[in-house]
């Protein structure tokens, strides 16, 4: 019996979801290059306004630059997700979807982990200062809402997409969830309740 064209085998699964992953890192890392070596510190440029901007920030937190004095955690954090989403990888070859969210939350995290364990101050003129505090290049800016990167937006789609195939009961493989027949009473137990 052969697989449906509709799927990916296990092998077509983990090289597609690898290139998402490096293509999400790359995109994150070069945009990140090119802030720091077009931009200023605080620099604003306008794209679409009222609705997006360019604003180059450097965030020494996690989300809204919560936790900046435990962002070594964070780092642990980033680092166990990166390293789960590639063991899963071997899991892959049933479903798209799955291979879609799990190569973009791992290049994702990985052009965020970049960030914080070689960007200052966690290395500093080729020196390791302090593990996991390098601050994270965020530019995306739109009103009323947090800077992000390129990074966090791979993260964050990624993320709702793995929830909502779990949600609808998609698994890693491509199969469904069985669902779990509703409970009916039979004709004695409707009497008891009388």
């Amino acid at each position: 019996m052969s697989e449906s064209p509709k799927t990916p085998r296990r092998r077509a699964a983990i090289l597609l979801a690898g290139g998402i992953a490096a293509l999400a890192f790359v995109l994150d890392q070069t945009t990140k290059v090119w802030v720091e070596t077009t931009m200023t510190l605080g620099q604003q440029i306008d794209v679409l306004p009222p609705v997006l901007y360019w604003r180059y920030h450097l965030n020494p937190g996690a989300a809204f630059s919560m936790g900046t004095d435990h962002t070594w955690i964070f780092t642990l954090i980033q680092a166990a997700v990166l390293v789960f989403a590639l063991v899963t990888f071997r899991k892959l070859g049933g479903s798209w979807l799955w291979v879609l969210g799990l190569g973009g939350l791992a290049g994702g995290v990985a052009g965020n982990l970049t960030d914080r364990l070689f960007r200052a101050p966690s290395l500093v003129d080729g020196s390791f200062v302090s593990f996991g505090q390098g601050h994270v290049v965020d530019f995306i800016s739109v009103p009323q809402f947090a800077i992000f990167n390129i990074a966090d937006s791979f993260i964050v789609c990624s993320i709702i997409l793995l929830c909502a195939l779990m949600v609808f009961g998609i698994n890693i493989d491509g199969s469904r969830e069985a669902k779990k027949p509703k409970k009916t009473m039979n004709q004695d137990e409707a009497n008891t309740d009388d």
